[in-house]
């Protein structure tokens, strides 16, 4: 690990794990983000030149070339450390996750600079059939094969049907241990922790081809983000799911018997391929069964150790069109943003996205031979409460009386200090920051933002916050005294924990208690509401689509930590799904909006500014404003 020297301010960016909305719709990032929803197109990245600093010790070797050959090995920089390779997973979903799933799988189509889907005919293609019914039909190409050789084709696809359509799971929720692994399922229970609108509108069984190179999906509804959906249609390989869930050698009487046992909902077999699913892939060193880092992209994992590196190098087996001319690349974990570009600046890692102060951005523009990109980021920062956990915001607590559970949530979101915390934390870095108003669309995006803000009432109830009378008025108004509140975070990120100290000082201000309950594994431990009531993280857009708000909000949504439920919003939030009139679309968000700030769901606080340092040894980098970030042209890298 790299020193950090006094002379240089301590600061920090994404420090600590940001998780980003969810897969398919919201995933999470590390230092405290998780994905969301409707992004505007890559706003102006400004590049610059700088100087250089000081010295320390390198962890990895530095970016290797040999006269006239390839470059052999590079080490980059993210701030949260793999943990899962199932991102289909709730557990799984995060950022840290997807960058690395995303450099080791291929897709039929991604988000090029501009925000647009750029097909990737070497892994497969899409067609729509129809329009009534909706129907589309997903084909592989002869050069999608998985890093074993197996080839990639319709069983796989199947598994990310039934494993996120919902279709299939016999109970709602099971267990789930103190760092959020869910507890297997035994007998002929079915549960997989994962979850899709797009998905469970797609009740009929997927036709497949004779030669199960093709599935071909009926939606029920018109399910608006179709093409999203269809990009990335495979996720773990399902023979390597089939040959530990049901002990079949063979990958072809693996995939044979995984088919089988979806068509004919035999519950016992899934019941295996469930925990499998679940459970299997989460590790967060070189697991012992290689066959669980199997992938079908241009790199593979060969070398993992937790929270310090991952490594990936070529996959020899890859046929596709991304094939990469960097050998090797190390993601090395470095969760303060310090430590983050001392490390650039030594030489040690070639790129950093470390979360941004005006301290840290004022070094980078400082160093030699390092260019840096700045741009509004896709990832805003928010609190949500827990409904349903026998805490201070649950009507449970009183006796099940709704309305003085919802004054005590309003009283706590009076005494968010918005303002102070904008003033304080993002100002220095981007003196035009503004407060963030909305649930679901960025300010940026003016067409929906102004609407969707002057409908919602957040402005107009909140403020800036920091409203300790209104707080104490609304806590008397409903009989309660000194209310404990558990506040869950991203412990070793210090943009956090900045956060947290004027949150905690302006509510105990108002007469709560604020508890301290951050936790460097936040991001595992949100689907746990019984150990916060409050959290604090950032939402990170994995996508354009509007289905990716729903999964925030819906009562069964995959990112509803917190257990909101609202009949009428679940009934527009599914409406909203199989809307292609945006007008409409801005209705319908205009109201579930309103619906959130009534019920004291959350408040939302700023959007992410976001910095990029790149050495002037490598080339081909930028950044998206979406997962996964500046790895998204990885390929097209190349070192000089």
């Amino acid at each position: 690990m790299c020193t950090v020297q006094a002379r240089l301010p301590a600061t920090r960016f994404r420090a600590g794990g940001q998780p980003r909305e969810s897969r398919r719709g919201f995933s999470r990032t590390l230092g405290g983000t998780l994905s969301k929803r409707k992004l505007l197109a890559a706003a102006g990245i400004v590049l610059s030149s700088a100087l250089a600093l000081s010295a320390c010790t390198p962890p990895t070797p530095q970016a290797t070339t040999t006269a006239n050959t390839a470059p052999k090995s590079i080490n980059v920089a993210w701030n949260q450390a793999f943990y899962s390779y199932n991102n289909n997973t709730d557990y799984g979903n995060a950022t840290a996750n997807a960058n690395v799933i995303y450099m080791a799988n291929d897709n039929i189509a991604y988000y090029d600079k501009d925000l647009k889907l750029a097909q990737n005919p070497s892994f497969g293609k899409m067609e729509k059939i129809s329009d009534s019914p909706l129907k589309v039909k997903v084909t592989f190409a002869d050069t999608a094969s998985w890093s074993d050789g197996t080839p990639v084709d319709a069983s796989d696809a199947l598994l990310m049907w039934g494993s996120l359509s919902g279709h299939f799971n016999t109970k709602e929720d099971v267990e789930q241990d103190d760092e959020g692994n869910v507890g297997a399922n035994e007998g002929s229970d079915v549960f997989f922790n994962g979850s899709s609108p797009g998905y469970g509108l797609i009740t009929d069984f997927p036709e497949i081809s004779d030669d199960n190179k093709s599935i071909t999906y009926t939606w029920s509804k018109p399910y608006v983000d179709w093409e999203i959906l269809m990009a990335t249609p495979t996720g773990v390989p399902a023979h390597i799911v089939a040959k530990r869930a049901l002990g079949t050698a063979d990958a072809a009487a693996s995939k044979k018997a995984f088919v089988e046992a979806f068509k004919n909902k035999d519950n016992a077999a899934l019941s295996k391929i469930s925990n499998v699913f679940n459970n299997d892939f989460n590790f967060k060193s070189m697991p012992a069964d290689k066959e669980l880092l199997v992938g079908s992209g241009p790199y593979t994992i060969t070398d993992l150790k937790e929270e310090q590196y991952t490594t990936l190098e070529k996959n020899p087996n890859y046929k596709g069109s991304h094939k990469p001319s960097i050998d090797k690349v190390t993601i090395r974990i470095t969760p303060d943003p310090q430590a983050s570009v001392q490390a650039l600046q030594n030489g040690e890692i070639l790129v950093t996205q470390p979360q941004s102060t005006a301290d840290i951005l004022k070094q980078l523009q400082g160093m030699q031979n390092v260019s840096v990109l700045t741009q509004n980021g896709g990832t805003y920062e928010h609190v949500d409460t827990v409904f349903t956990n026998g805490g201070p915001f649950d009507p449970a607590k009183y006796g099940g009386d709704a309305e003085k559970a919802k004054k005590v949530r309003q009283a706590f979101l009076q005494t968010i200090p918005r303002q102070k915390i904008i003033d304080n934390i993002i100002k220095p870095l981007n003196p035009t920051a503004e407060l963030r108003n909305s649930f679901t669309t960025v300010p940026d995006d003016k067409a929906a933002y102004g609407p969707i803000t002057q409908a919602n009432g957040m402005e107009a109830t909140y403020g800036g916050g920091s409203n300790t009378d209104k707080a104490k008025a609304l806590l008397a108004e409903a009989g309660v005294t000194n209310p404990t509140v558990r506040i869950m975070y991203a412990s070793n990120n210090t943009r956090r924990q900045q956060e947290f100290q004027l949150i905690k000082e302006a509510g105990e201000a108002a007469g709560f208690k604020i508890e301290d309950v951050g936790s460097k594994d936040w991001g595992q431990l949100l689907k746990q509401p019984n150990q916060y009531d409050a959290s604090l993280f950032g939402w990170q857009s994995t996508s354009t689509g509007v289905a990716e708000v729903a999964p925030n909000y819906l009562s069964t949504g995959q990112n509803n930590y917190g257990k909101y439920k609202n009949d009428s919003v679940d009934a527009q939030l599914n409406e909203l799904n199989v809307t292609t009139d945006t007008a409409k679309q801005l209705e319908i968000l205009k109201s579930v909006e309103k619906q959130l700030v009534d019920d004291a769901f959350g408040i939302t606080i700023f959007q992410f500014p976001e910095v990029t340092g790149i050495s002037s040894k490598i080339q081909n980098v930028s950044s998206i404003p979406l997962s996964p970030n500046y790895y998204w042209n990885f390929w097209e890298w190349k070192v000089s």
